[in-house]
C-alpha cells in the first residue's frame, strides 16, 4: 500500500466518524491536516477495538495486533493502512513512540476496570486516553515547549472529564462508572443509583462537584496557553477550537441541570463550525 492510499483511508475514516475534532482539522494546512486525520484514525481504531469490537473478535488480541503494528512503525514496515500512514507522519514529525504506547495502555484499562475508587486513579486513565493525544498533537502543530506540554495535558484532562460527565448515562448502561467512588460516597450517591440512572439532589450535587474539576483543568490550560508567545498560541488554534467546543458542551451539561440520563448532550455541526470560525478569527486578528 502506498502512503497516498493509506492517507486516503485515514482521511475517509475520520470524516465518517462524525467527531467533534473533524471541524477543527479543516483549519490546518494540508500536510498537518493529513497528519491529524491519521492520528485521529489511530486513536479511534484502537479505542473501537475495545469499546466496539467486531463480532467474534478478542479485544486483547486486537490490542496485541496494534502493539505489533506500532512496533513496525518504528522498526520495520507496518501493514495496516492506518499504520502505513502513521509511519510516514512519525518519521516527518518525530512523534515519540512512548505516547502511542501510553494511549494503548489507557484503552486497555477499560478491559480490566469499570470503576475508579479515587480521582488519582481516574487521572491516570484520563492522562493516557486524552492528555497523551494532546502531546502527540503538539508535534503536528510544531509546538513542543514545556509550557505547551502543560497546556496539552491540562486540556486533555478537561476534555476527558467533560466526556465522562456527558456519558454517565450511556456508561451506566454498560455497567461502567467513571466518576470516582470516593466522590459518590462523599455526596451520598450509591453506585446502584448511577446504574439505575437515578436523578436526585445528591446526583446533581455530585455532578456539580465533578464539573468544577473539569473547569479547573480548563483554567489550567488557559493559564498555560496565555503564557505562550504569540506565534505558539497561533499554532495551537486547532486545540483552541476544540477547547471552545468541549467547554460549550460542559456549559450545556450544566444548563440542563445535569440531565445526562436522556438524549446525549451535543452540538450541531453548525454550532461547532461557528465556534471554530470564531476561534480562528480571534487567533488571526487578536
Amino acid at each position: 500500500m502506498t502512503v497516498s492510499d493509506a492517507q486516503a483511508y485515514c482521511t475517509a475514516y475520520t470524516k465518517q466518524s462524525g467527531s467533534n475534532f473533524y471541524y477543527s482539522f479543516l483549519f490546518l494546512p494540508k500536510a498537518k491536516r493529513d497528519a491529524m486525520y491519521t492520528v485521529y484514525a489511530f486513536c479511534k481504531a484502537v479505542d473501537s477495538a475495545v469499546d466496539e469490537p467486531n463480532a467474534g473478535s478478542s479485544p486483547k488480541d486486537e490490542l496485541k495486533r496494534w502493539r505489533e503494528e506500532l512496533e513496525a512503525v518504528y522498526s520495520s514496515a507496518p501493514t495496516s493502512p492506518i499504520m502505513v500512514s502513521l509511519a510516514h507522519h512519525v518519521k516527518t514529525l518525530g512523534i515519540p513512540k512512548a505516547y502511542f504506547e501510553e494511549l494503548i495502555k489507557g484503552v486497555e484499562m477499560d478491559l480490566f476496570n469499570n470503576r475508579y475508587v479515587t480521582f488519582d486513579e481516574l487521572s491516570l486513565y484520563c492522562y493516557r486516553v486524552a492528555s497523551v493525544v494532546g502531546l502527540i498533537c503538539l508535534h503536528v502543530f510544531g509546538v513542543t515547549s514545556a509550557r505547551a506540554q502543560d497546556y496539552a495535558v491540562a486540556l486533555g484532562m478537561a476534555f476527558q472529564l467533560t466526556n465522562i460527565l456527558r456519558d454517565v448515562g450511556t456508561d451506566a448502561a454498560e455497567s461502567r462508572i467513571y466518576l470516582p467512588l470516593d466522590d459518590l460516597r462523599k455526596w451520598n450517591h450509591p453506585e446502584k443509583a448511577i446504574l439505575n440512572r437515578s436523578y436526585s439532589p445528591e446526583f446533581r450535587a455530585l455532578m456539580e462537584y465533578e464539573a468544577s474539576r473539569a473547569h479547573h483543568y480548563y483554567k489550567r490550560a488557559d493559564a498555560a496557553f496565555m503564557g505562550l508567545p504569540p506565534q505558539e498560541r497561533r499554532a495551537l488554534t486547532v486545540a483552541e477550537i476544540m477547547r471552545g467546543v468541549y467547554s460549550r458542551i460542559l456549559e450545556r451539561i450544566e444548563q440542563s441541570n445535569y440531565q445526562v440520563f436522556g438524549p446525549r448532550i451535543s452540538l450541531t455541526n453548525a454550532q461547532r463550525m461557528v465556534i471554530a470560525l470564531r476561534v480562528w478569527l480571534r487567533s488571526r486578528f487578536s
